[in-house]
Parts: C-alpha cells; sequence; structure tokens
C-alpha cells in the first residue's frame, strides 16, 4: 500500500426528510442560487421540499444544466450568480447538475478565462460555497471535489479536480429517486460499478481492506443493481444502491492504491463525440479493455474472477475469459448494451475518437502508463 493522506469533508444527511437539514447548513443571510436540470424536481416534489426548507432564505432559480454539463449553459448560470451577487449554491439533480455547479462556484470570482480552469488545471480563487441534494446515485460528485464539463463548441469533454469544491453537505434522501426512469437507473449502477473498478482492477499490492472494501461494493451492485429495476420503489433497495454509489467515489476505496480510469477518459470522447450516455460508454469499453489487457491485469482479473463472481475452476486463461463475459453479461442484464454499433459507431468512427485523445494528451493512459493511442484503438476496435 502506498503513502497517503485523506480528508472528506462534505457532510452527509442520509435518509427519508433529510431535506430539511439544509436550512440549517445553508446561513440564513446567504443569497441561495438553486441549480437543476431537466425539472424532474418539480414533477417528484422535490423541489417543494427544498424551498420549503429554504423559505427563510432568499432564493433564486437556475435549471437547464444539460447530462454531461455544457460549459455555455454553466456561463450563463456564472453571469447570473456574479448579477445577483449569489452567496450560496445549491444544486439539486445528479451527478451532471452537481458537477456543473461545482464549475460554477469555481469560476464566479475567477480572474481570467473560466475554461483554463478545465483547460489547464488553473489555480482558484475565491469559491463560493455549494451543497447539494441528490436525485440521481451514480457518479459520486455529491461528496468528492471532481467535476466534468463539456464544451459544445470544439466537443471537449475536460474535468477538473480542486479540494475547494468539496460540497460543504449532501442531501441522500432515497426517496428521491423513486421516479427515476428505468435507464437512469441503470446508468447509475453501472456507473459506480465502473468507478469502483478503474481503482480496484490495476496490480495485486497488499492493499487488502480496500481491495475487500471495493469487492464488496462491486457485489452489492450486482446483487441490488437488478432489483432496482424491479421494484423502483423498495425504500431498502434505493437507500443500498445511493450509498454505495457515493462510496463509489468519495475518495476512500483510492487511497493508496493504483488507480485505472483509462475507461473513462476513452469514454469521454464518445460521449463528447457521439452524445452516447457516460454510462453507456463504460459499458462499452471497460470489457474490451480487460480483454485487451488481459496480460497486464491477470492477476487481479483472477482475484476479482473469485472473490466476486466465484469462478474456481478452469485455467487462469478460462476464469480471466468468464470474468470478462459475466462483467459484459452483467451490464447487459441492466438494460445497458456493450457494443459501439449498438449506438450507431462504427469503424469508421474510431480514428477521430483516436484523434480527440490525442488532442487531449491522453497517449498514456492506465496504471502502467503503456495504454498507447495504438492500444485506445485496439480497445475501441475490439468493442465494435
Amino acid at each position: 500500500m502506498n503513502n497517503f493522506s485523506f480528508q472528506n469533508p462534505t457532510r452527509i444527511h442520509f435518509g427519508k426528510g433529510q431535506i430539511a437539514a439544509i436550512a440549517n447548513e445553508i446561513p440564513a443571510d446567504a443569497k441561495v442560487l438553486i441549480t437543476y436540470g431537466g425539472g424532474s424536481i418539480k414533477k417528484n416534489g422535490t423541489l417543494d421540499q427544498v424551498l420549503e426548507a429554504l423559505k427563510s432564505h432568499t432564493v433564486l432559480q437556475f435549471g437547464g444544466i444539460e447530462p454531461n454539463p455544457s460549459y455555455e449553459t454553466l456561463m450563463e448560470a456564472v453571469e447570473l450568480a456574479r448579477k445577483e451577487n449569489i452567496d450560496f449554491l445549491l444544486a439539486v439533480g445528479g451527478g451532471s447538475v452537481i458537477d456543473g455547479t461545482k464549475f460554477i462556484a469555481a469560476a464566479i470570482h475567477f480572474e481570467g478565462n473560466p475554461w483554463s480552469i478545465l483547460s489547464e488545471g488553473a489555480a482558484l480563487g475565491k469559491v463560493v460555497p455549494a451543497g447539494n441534494v441528490l436525485t440521481l446515485p451514480a457518479t459520486g460528485s455529491e461528496s468528492n471535489c471532481g467535476a466534468v464539463v463539456t464544451r459544445r463548441e470544439t466537443k471537449d469533454k475536460l474535468a477538473f479536480l480542486n479540494p475547494a469544491v468539496y460540497p460543504k453537505f449532501a442531501v441522500l434522501d432515497p426517496e428521491t429517486t423513486y421516479s427515476l426512469p428505468q435507464g437512469q437507473s441503470a446508468n447509475g449502477v453501472v456507473d459506480a460499478f465502473v468507478h469502483t473498478m478503474e481503482q480496484y482492477l490495476t496490480v495485486r499490492d497488499n492493499a487488502h481492506m480496500q481491495d475487500r472494501y471495493a469487492e464488496g461494493q462491486l457485489l452489492t451492485l450486482i446483487s441490488e443493481g437488478p432489483k432496482v429495476l424491479k421494484t423502483p420503489e423498495d425504500y431498502g433497495v434505493r437507500s443500498t444502491i445511493m450509498w454505495t454509489a457515493n462510496q463509489a467515489l468519495n475518495g476512500l476505496i483510492g487511497q493508496g492504491v493504483p488507480h485505472d480510469w483509462s475507461t473513462h477518459m476513452i469514454g469521454h470522447e464518445l460521449t463528447a463525440m457521439h452524445g452516447i450516455d457516460h454510462a453507456q460508454t463504460l459499458a462499452i469499453v471497460l470489457p474490451s479493455l480487460m480483454q485487451k489487457m488481459r496480460d497486464q491485469k491477470a492477476p487481479k482479473i483472477l482475484q476479482y474472477a473469485e472473490r466476486v463472481w466465484d469462478i474456481q475452476e478452469g485455467s487462469d486463461e478460462e476464469r480471466i475469459s468468464l470474468a470478462i463475459e459475466k462483467t459484459r453479461n452483467f451490464f447487459e442484464s441492466m438494460g445497458v448494451k456493450t457494443s459501439l454499433s449498438d449506438y450507431g459507431v462504427g469503424e469508421a468512427d474510431i480514428p477521430a475518437l483516436i484523434s480527440q485523445l490525442e488532442r487531449h494528451g491522453m497517449t498514456a493512459l492506465g496504471e502502467g502508463k503503456n495504454i498507447t493511442l495504438d492500444v485506445s484503438k485496439a480497445i475501441l476496435t475490439g468493442a465494435l
């Protein structure tokens, strides 16, 4: 296990009725901007609960933040926040809204071109504090310091990490997820699964606690994921999925261990260029990446095969192949297709994707930094 320092400053309020807790989390004299996406929070009553909790506060609203939030839309929110002298941001939605709100928080008082926060990892000055009410468990963004933003004009999808944008608090009420469409629920499960795999499926390095914790999360998602599609208003199932998705990317299981993240980097280009949902891109890339990198990752895939899928028999090669097959089948069982052809992407589209990876400097990916552009091309070709 490698050395590490870890702190997660986000306070979490978990469970039904916890939206009321935001009244005590936001200063009474703060001018609050609520950010949200397409408006589902109005239909399912979540916004009403938030407004009731903030009835003593001055509140403005900004809606329309897209899945894969766009820089252009977020800059509209930044201009509104600047004009209205906003003191506090409250994201109400899923990972895209929360990611976007982190960028807004960083950009409001930023001196210079806000795009450089993403393109250059520019240092931040004053950051507006933010909290969130999570309505779609998937990304873990509610209690981490990362965000991903897409610029429509140039088809760039870039991430930034900065401790200054850790949310001050997060409300996780499973009841807010009851009305999610099945596709979004499925995407959330797949997203959490691959987040865990990016921090787990690397090398064996005596990080026993991290491994067991990650394996527990994977087993939980395999067990409970299909249930969320069959019984969407089962509070116990929704609670488990919501907490597991949070734990998959709150920073804990990734401490002291190598990370991969190549599935995400390749997947980002599929979203930016073809509009494929983030989780769908992960389901496309991961099985093919496991196949292409099976020799490098063999010790860890064999551990994964035994502990997660209970694969006990056969040669090493047979067990690796079966573990990859079961991973793909799990995604498919959640209704998430795993081939590029399922989304209308063909072999002729691959060169442009590779060019985008090169333009973004993604030329040495993975825990071994040996996923070159040629290897990424082979991974995409294998996913056709």
